[in-house]
């Protein structure tokens, strides 16, 4: 046994038993020593006990924290001595562990009892309230500093600055900032960062710029060179606060690295790159996303390879870039790789891209792998997990299913409604997602504009198009949303697939912004559908002028002109093809089968098994009795 093997020490029995707590690592360990210090007697040793809480409180073993606060409540908390040391190494283990709130408990139970709480009680008790947003609770402690002695310490001012920041209440801060007799390096850089992250770049350069040079330290130039990097059109001043540090850590490379990257600017960012006296994952990621977004995926992918050291982060940032780009397979060898090769474990923004890679894919089983993974990892389903998830089943064909993880989140955000209002749009179940939006009404949960884009495609799909004038009414009249052209353009297309083209150009006429060409096109699509030439015409001319180098348009026009028997027409827009070197993109099929994605694009030759596949086509029976031949593969 633990004890037996260890007990029987050459020096202070009391001594022994703090050295052996130390050695424990579990529950049972614990159990252990606790009953040889009842038998001893050991347990009613002041002396031991009060060492026992200071020194197992701050243990990162669990089960010791556990312990420390057992002896505590039940020999010390209740006692006549009042001194507040053990209390607050007592209220350290929640404010700074898994149970904040338990902090704010023991705080009011250390005055219900009479303890004189000091400033080291009052800073854990702030924390506790700045890690949980509790603005009210924190307004109390506020209160209670104003009445004590200690309670203009610098320290303590600084905590309640850290909090009002922390909670979003920056006029708070400001106010409590501005009264300060004497402030700190620790006060200006908690003020700016605040200003930093609600995007007040202004005030926090006005704040940087009043402090002594002594008051300056690399927290505050970081602080505000990170501001500026974060907006696009801040980039310059953050060149010139870069160039300016009187020193530099790996924040500062990393922030201008990552403000370069958001402005596009790869030349400037891989220049920085190559001059850092040294690099983490964050610059080799910040690299990788930078390429990818600009769909250079070989470079992206030349980095990642060349990493020293791959983590979690890097290997989202490189599925993420594949997914963006349309190289979903590559995705999927990235999260397995990061499985069984570097055996690092998902995170959230992995399994969301995952499942963004599988929706692409229409990969269900493996779609339905992570499902189970989350389950049994027990991750929550009410926050981007979910919504991944009921797009995945959606795109990969399992409305079902997709119902089914809808109907199990009990908390779910507008995202989750506008996935599932979006999946059934995929399906052409228009009535149900209108049905979704009257259960969102009953609910008091507020559409964005995300839903109604949902709802007009469902809309267009199953032609419901008095539903999709209700719906745009809806958005305008009722929720106050402006339409933007990506609702302007379900509207085109809801009254195409109509056929009223004239209502439909009208609508595009009367658009408070540009039409795009993605609106034009919707129109003419409608036109070669119901053989509109005399709208279709002027539209596609229109289309060639905006984009000459686009060849739908001239597909389109092309069709719309067969369509009506008038073949030397269709004949001079092919001849217009040909003449700008236009090519149709060719269409694009994946079949799944036995767990593996097999791609086929219009006469594809490129498939292992081309031969037999077109061997079976040409072996095929047809209800006519007439198959057309196949045998093109040479």
């Amino acid at each position: 046994m633990f004890v037996s093997a260890n007990y029987n020490q050459p020096c202070n029995p009391a001594q022994s038993t703090l050295l052996l707590l130390r050695k424990c690592k579990t529950l049972n360990d614990v159990n252990q020593i606790h009953a040889r210090m009842i038998t001893t007697g050991f347990i009613e040793n002041t002396h031991l006990t009060t060492k026992l809480v200071a020194s197992f409180s701050s243990s990162p073993c669990t089960p010791l924290t556990e312990f420390a606060r057992y002896i505590f409540f039940k020999y010390h908390a209740f006692r006549e001595k009042k001194d507040p040391f053990l209390w607050n190494a007592i209220i350290k283990t929640y404010s700074h562990g898994l149970d904040p709130k338990e902090a704010l408990v023991m705080f009011c139970l250390m005055l219900d009892n009479g303890v004189s709480v000091d400033k080291f009680s009052a800073s854990l008790v702030l924390k506790a309230c700045s890690r949980l947003g509790l603005i009210e609770e924190g307004l109390q402690i506020h209160g209670l500093l104003r009445k004590v002695a200690f309670g203009s310490d610098l320290f303590l001012q600084n905590c309640l600055i850290s909090l009002y920041v922390r909670c979003g209440c920056l006029e708070f801060a400001r106010q409590l900032f501005d009264k300060m007799g004497i402030r700190d390096s620790v006060s200006y850089n908690s003020m700016i960062d605040g200003y930093v992250k609600s995007g007040n770049i202004e005030s926090a350069r006005e704040l940087f710029d009043s402090m002594t040079i002594r008051e300056r330290n690399l927290i505050s130039w970081n602080s505000v060179l990170n501001g500026y990097a974060q907006l696009k059109a801040g980039l310059q001043f953050a060149w010139q606060i870069f160039e300016k540090m009187p020193e530099r850590d790996l924040i500062s490379w990393n922030s201008m690295l990552h403000g370069c990257v958001k402005c596009g600017k790869m030349d400037d960012a891989q220049a920085l790159f190559d001059k850092m006296p040294k690099r983490d994952v964050v610059s080799w990621a910040n690299m990788i996303d930078g390429y990818a977004k600009l769909g250079r995926v070989d470079i992206a992918r030349r980095l990642f390879d060349e990493m020293p050291q791959r983590d979690v982060v890097a290997c989202n940032a490189m599925m993420g870039g594949y997914v963006r780009n349309g190289y979903s397979m590559k995705a999927l060898e990235i999260f397995d790789n990061m499985q069984c090769e570097l055996y690092l474990h998902p995170d959230d923004a992995s399994l969301v891209t995952v499942l963004s890679a599988i929706a692409q894919l229409g990969h269900i089983d493996k779609g339905v792998a992570i499902h189970r993974y989350l389950e049994k990892d027990q991750f929550s389903l009410n926050g981007k997990h979910g919504v991944a998830l009921i797009d995945m089943y959606s795109k990969c064909g399992s409305i079902e299913n997709a119902i089914k993880v809808f109907d199990q989140i009990e908390d779910g955000s507008v995202d989750h409604w506008n996935a599932m209002i979006n999946g059934l749009a995929i399906h052409g179940l228009g009535e149900l997602a209108f049905d979704l939006l009257m259960e969102m009404e009953r609910l008091s949960i507020e559409p964005d504009d995300i839903t109604f884009t949902g709802l007009l495609n469902a809309c267009a799909h199953a032609g419901l198009v008095k539903e999709g004038l209700l719906c745009f009414e809806l958005m305008r009249r009722i929720h106050k949303l402006e339409p933007k052209l990506q609702h302007y353009g379900c509207m085109v297309d809801i009254l195409g697939r109509a056929g009223h083209i004239e209502a439909a150009r009208n609508l595009i006429e009367d658009m408070p912004m540009e039409p795009n060409a993605v609106i034009w096109r919707t129109l003419l699509s409608a036109c070669r559908n119901y053989e509109n030439l005399n709208v279709g015409e002027p539209v596609a001319k229109h289309l060639i002028g905006m984009d000459s180098s686009n060849s739908s348009s001239y597909v389109l026009l092309s069709n719309m002109f067969a369509g009506l028997g008038m073949w030397n027409d269709a004949r001079r827009v092919r001849s217009m093809m040909k003449e700008r070197n236009l090519k149709k993109l060719p269409g694009c099929s994946w079949i799944e089968l036995e767990g593996v994605v097999h791609e086929f694009f219009v006469r594809d030759k490129s498939h292992l098994q081309v031969r037999d596949i077109y061997y079976m086509l040409d072996n095929m029976w047809t209800p006519d009795s007439v198959a057309t031949s196949c045998t093109h593969y040479g």
